[in-house]
């Protein structure tokens, strides 16, 4: 599966860390606002591949969209915040979500690659970034 990976600028970081207790806080609604962007990115991304340009019709259900998500706010070992845009599993013919939109990213024999994954995360990159910035300025006026 694709992974994207969007860093914070470190002066941002800098004026998190001095929030002192309400930093975890905030850091979960900022980085939860900027998923919102770039999933919206993704899930049209992602509608204006399935079925385009095949020799048969599409067979697509929906499915693929539907589980497409974001994750909650976890930290990693080192003590980062981090939030996961992918799709939940297990499909429900038990297939595999994540399979089925590796194949549609990067293709396959006799299937051509439909990227929706990358084209998103560098087209809402800034959108991104603007969005957290925006939801962090809100939510320094609110302490």
């Amino acid at each position: 599966m694709a992974k994207a990976e969007i860093q914070m600028p470190d002066d941002f970081l800098e004026r998190l860390s001095k929030l002192g207790k309400k930093s975890d806080e905030i850091a979960e609604r900022v980085l939860e606002a900027g998923a919102e962007v770039v999933v919206d990115k993704v899930r049209g991304n992602l509608v204006s591949v399935i079925g385009s340009g095949t020799t048969y019709d599409s067979r697509s259900t929906g499915e693929l969209e539907r589980s497409l998500g974001v994750s909650r706010v976890l930290q990693d070992r080192d003590g980062n915040s981090n939030i996961k845009i992918g799709f939940s599993e297990p499909r429900s013919d038990g297939g595999s979500n994540a399979k089925l939109a590796t194949i549609i990213e990067y293709g396959k024999h006799g299937q051509p690659a439909k990227p929706f994954l990358k084209p998103a995360k560098s087209a809402s990159k800034s959108a991104c970034e603007e969005t957290m910035k925006r939801k962090f300025e809100e939510e320094i006026k609110k302490l």
